[in-house]
């Protein structure tokens, strides 16, 4: 299979790398070898992996032909390549795409790699890290890869790159490189219309790298709402929460005041009704109006000014629906299964939905607003199972 095949599906993959250091930080894993590595990666769920062939990096183009002999999976080279002799190498290792990282090469040159990476049967990942090169990204051709970290401060600007995703037409490839430590941090690229992840220090800095891969990538995501106290939020993320709620709809018993402080591995989401406001949530979640209730049935949820990413399925409020999971069975796209959800049906609704993602709100309380942790442990651990 093709890399660009392998990573452009409409669900979001993971291209695991495999590296021993980074110049920003060290060391990582120094005495990792890829024959350990690479295959925990394909039992994890990759799509396509990434080998590091730069001796910055603790690599060489020996780690990419060792991982062509342990794996059937796409293999990306990484490193900084700018002749048809650097790619040619490349393909005889047994590479299947080659990094081009616009920031080092002009259109012209860049154009000349793509044509002969294409002759010689490689896709080439270009590489952009602002606003201008995304453009020229597109313009070029190829899988547009927009990394988080600026390899001249080495920084991460994670909003940054998610802005810059989101700029990239629907029918590109793009991959979000970088920075990628939880699989809310991950579904956040995904919302924003990243196809793909490309993960590495987090992967090889976990003491199993096969667990933390599968679980970047596994869903639905877990979102606990309705939150107004920040005990209850500190509880939410220890047990595992993906997604934090803060109400903002008049007329509901669990309005919050604010948004409260969620850690950078988690996500939070602020619900509206009708329209959102600013108020420094990473998502918001706005539902339709509907006259003489608090909400409507209907909401979206995605990244503030960012349009429509994944759709809420919810039930009446303070209402019912006995065809509620059959109807959401039907919905396109990204789903949030929200409504009546607990720890004692959560796990049959997952089952039966297979939503993207679930919520839940006045089964996880003792009182409006008031959480009972024991019962956010539960519903969280029964999704997660």
């Amino acid at each position: 299979m093709r890399f660009a095949d392998a990573v452009g599906g409409f669900r979001l993959s993971a291209v695991a790398e495999f590296k021993r250091r980074s110049p920003s930080m060290g060391d990582i894993r120094p005495d990792a070898r890829v024959e350990d590595i690479v295959p925990a990666y394909e039992r994890g769920g990759a799509s396509a992996i990434s080998v590091l062939v730069d001796d910055r990096f603790g690599g060489s183009i020996d780690d990419l032909r060792a991982a062509r002999a342990v794996t059937d999976l796409p293999l990306l080279a990484k490193g900084f390549f700018s002749t048809e002799t650097h790619l040619r190498e490349l393909r005889e290792a047994g590479a299947d795409a080659a990094l081009l990282i616009l920031r080092d090469l002009d259109d012209e040159t860049s154009q000349r790699l793509i044509g002969y990476a294409d002759d010689v049967g490689l896709d080439a990942l270009v590489e952009a890290h602002d606003r201008e090169e995304v453009h020229r990204a597109m313009r070029l051709g190829g899988v547009v890869g927009v990394n988080a970290r600026d390899l001249s401060t080495f920084e991460i600007d994670r909003a940054e790159q998610l802005r810059l995703v989101r700029l990239v037409d629907n029918h590109e490839i793009v991959i979000a490189e970088s920075a990628i430590q939880s699989r809310a941090q991950a579904a956040e690229a995904e919302l924003a219309g990243a196809n793909a992840v490309l993960v590495g220090t987090s992967l090889m800095q976990a003491a199993d790298p096969e667990a933390k891969l599968r679980e970047l990538i596994s869903r639905p995501l877990v979102k606990v709402c309705g939150l107004t106290r920040q005990e209850d939020v500190d509880a939410a993320v220890e047990a595992g929460a993906d997604m934090l709620g803060f109400v903002f709809a008049e007329g509901s018993p669990r309005r919050a005041a604010a948004v409260l402080d969620v850690p950078d591995t988690s996500l939070s989401v602020a619900v509206f009704v009708g329209e959102a406001e600013e108020r420094g949530a990473d998502l918001v979640q706005v539902y339709e109006s509907e006259p003489g209730k608090v909400r409507g049935r209907r909401a979206w949820l995605g990244s503030p000014g960012g349009g429509h990413a994944a759709y809420v399925a919810d039930l009446p409020w303070e209402g019912d629906d006995l065809d509620h999971w059959r109807a959401a069975e039907d919905w396109p796209g990204f789903m949030m299964l929200a409504g009546g959800l607990g720890p004692e049906n959560v796990r049959e609704a997952i089952e039966t939905v297979h939503p993207w993602a679930v919520d839940a709100a006045s089964s996880l309380e003792s009182e409006p607003g008031i959480k009972d942790h024991a019962r956010v442990r539960a519903y969280v651990e029964a999704a997660r199972a």
